[in-house]
């Protein structure tokens, strides 16, 4: 008798490519020419998975620990991340002439979190050429600030190690301290500030609007990431500015333009990038702890950005809200929602939460570190943000194997791990419907 062959589902392959790219990153980052000193093979994993899960955090300093070779194993890994690996897997096989399967643009569809399978294969073509041409631009216009100041072969160099970091939202830079030194710098500023804006609203969006001048015709979730954004964005460079206005290890020694720049900066990177212009570790608590929440917020979706996603939060708010005015249907810009959206937000906010938790808990017990400063690593690590109140070198091991553990599961969703083990089962039987009391 034939023994029925097993396939793997595309969050199954998803799970394994990604796994197998970190396995090779973190190979190659521990051979001698790609770091200065040698590095253990839990930091070359920390690293690898950091990178490929375009988040952020470091327990060694990229600049000064990784030779030129380890910091363009780096940038691979966080443009194989960012952009996703099988936009790159169509890429090859376009240029092979191969013909790419239903399967093939499954995984894709999965990858790129899109809601159908048509018109996928477009999406890529559109979205490399995009996030290839915004790079470019980007390299240009830093070169403009950073080569007069370090010569032309570094300073090319540095401009395209931030634009690749920052279109993808990695936050990774060859500075200890991040772009502290370029805290009122405006080039710098606008250019960083505006690819992790770009790259974290989502692909999606961007051709939206691209394609569609009228904002009444684009897509709701155009409308809901716009709105969002834009709303979220203002008031965070306020809450930032008034929490730190009188803190002088941050910004109270500034001018007002300094204080507002810098505000601006650090209000918009915590849902996407993690670069820092200002000490995180001296901010204050509550501009930390509301820092938490961009972080779990996080970007858009078929973005580079990680988190529950924008959308997500404003789906669960309306249906809070609706909720409390006693209304059946939940409507967002004169659209109705279905309800199975809203159990989709609600699964993976609750996974996410205890995820979170369950890891802050572990971490709390092997850790030598503040409450708050745990709390804000591991929501960082799942949020694929990258900030850090300075302890993520300080970790012990098992530490970092929670954190490659969150990264993965921020990067890739907790709905993919659970779609990966899980087969859907449609109840073919109807129970009678009983209230429960509940509040």
């Amino acid at each position: 008798m034939e023994k029925k062959r097993t396939e793997l589902n595309p969050p199954q392959i998803l799970i394994l490519v990604f796994l197998f790219f970190i396995t090779l990153g973190t190979f190659l980052l521990m051979l001698p020419f790609s770091t200065t000193e040698g590095i253990t093979l839990g930091d070359a994993l920390f690293t690898a998975t950091s990178a490929m899960t375009v988040t952020g955090l470091a327990v060694v300093d990229t600049g000064t620990a990784f030779t030129l070779v380890g910091q363009w194993v780096i940038l691979a890994l966080i443009q194989l991340g960012g952009l996703g690996i099988m936009t790159f897997a169509v890429l090859i096989f376009m240029a092979l002439g191969k013909k790419i399967g239903l399967k093939e643009r499954m995984i894709i569809q999965q990858s790129l979190n899109q809601t159908a399978v048509g018109g996928i294969i477009l999406l890529v073509k559109k979205l490399l050429i995009f996030s290839i041409s915004m790079e470019l631009v980007a390299i240009v216009l830093l070169s403009f600030r950073w080569v007069p100041e370090f010569g032309l072969s570094r300073g090319i160099y540095v401009s395209t190690f931030h634009a690749i970091s920052a279109f993808n939202n990695a936050g990774f830079s060859v500075w200890s301290d991040s772009l502290s030194g370029y805290v009122t710098d405006p080039v710098v500023n606008i250019v960083i500030s505006f690819l992790f804006i770009i790259g974290g609203v989502g692909f999606t969006v961007v051709f939206d609007l691209w394609k569609t001048k009228d904002f009444h015709r684009l897509s709701l979730h155009t409308k809901t990431m716009l709105v969002g954004t834009i709303a979220i964005n203002v008031f965070s460079i306020l809450m930032i500015f008034v929490l730190e206005f009188n803190n002088p290890e941050t910004i109270g020694n500034m001018s007002t333009p300094g204080k507002l720049m810098a505000s601006y900066f650090q209000a918009v990177t915590p849902r996407t990038a993690g670069f820092n212009t200002i000490d995180i570790g001296a901010m204050e608590d509550d501009s930390l702890f509301f820092m938490l929440m961009l972080m779990f917020i996080g970007g858009g979706s078929a973005s580079t950005a990680g988190g529950i996603k924008l959308t997500t939060a404003v789906i669960i708010i309306v249906a809070t809200l609706a909720f409390f005015r006693d209304k059946e249907d939940l409507t967002l810009f004169r659209r109705s929602l279905r309800p199975r959206l809203v159990m989709r937000a609600l699964a993976l906010t609750v996974g996410s939460v205890f995820l979170v938790f369950t890891s802050t808990f572990f971490l709390n017990m092997t850790e030598d570190a503040s409450f708050l400063s745990i709390l804000f690593e591991a929501i960082s690590a799942f949020g694929t943000v990258g900030l850090s109140t300075g302890i993520t070198g300080d970790l012990t091991i098992a530490g970092k194997m929670i954190l490659v553990s969150l990264m993965l599961f921020g990067k890739l969703g907790p709905l993919t791990f659970a779609f990966a083990f899980t087969k859907p089962r449609p109840d073919p039987i109807k129970y009678p419907k009983e209230e429960v009391l509940t509040g």
